[in-house]
């Protein structure tokens, strides 16, 4: 069964939007290599938001510090919550400690490698999908992604 993830992780007052974005585009191969090797995520990306934009979207060209800045991580994946953190850890634990840097409340959970439970329950606060109203997800297909990738 398909589950989602809507990670939302407030930034610190004063980060860099520039250096924000360079770690993700930096770390973007190994998230991609990863996920595949992860082997059970549907679909998954990394977004930059920004609070005070009405459009969310960040103002790269404008602005080098912020105050309301938000990295999410919107996924869709397959199988336990928890095991899918640990693959995550085991795979990008490098990538979520340089974001981690970033957001509030990152510092006491790096690096993830050594605080995975911690780590968890940082998601479980903050990710969207498990708290109402947003806490639903429509999936057209009841296959996972391996059975998906061995039916095409």
């Amino acid at each position: 069964m398909t589950s989602p993830l809507s990670l939302m992780m407030p930034c610190l007052p004063g980060t860099n939007l520039v250096a924000v974005a360079a770690t993700l585009v930096e770390a973007q191969k190994q998230i991609d290599t990863a996920l595949e090797d992860i082997g059970t995520v549907h679909f998954a990306r990394f977004l930059l938001l920004d609070r005070s934009q009405a459009n969310l979207q960040p103002q790269l060209k404008s602005a080098t510090t912020s105050d309301s800045l938000i990295i999410s991580v919107v996924t869709e994946y397959d199988g336990d919550f928890n095991a899918y953190i640990q693959d995550f850890v085991t795979q990008l634990g490098d990538v979520f400690d340089a974001l981690l840097k970033f957001v509030v409340g990152g510092a006491a959970v790096t690096p993830v490698i050594n605080n995975v439970p911690a780590f968890q329950a940082y998601i479980t606060l903050n990710d969207a999908s498990q708290h109402i109203p947003n806490n639903t997800l429509y999936a057209a297909y009841p296959q996972t992604v391996q059975q998906i990738l061995a039916a095409v």
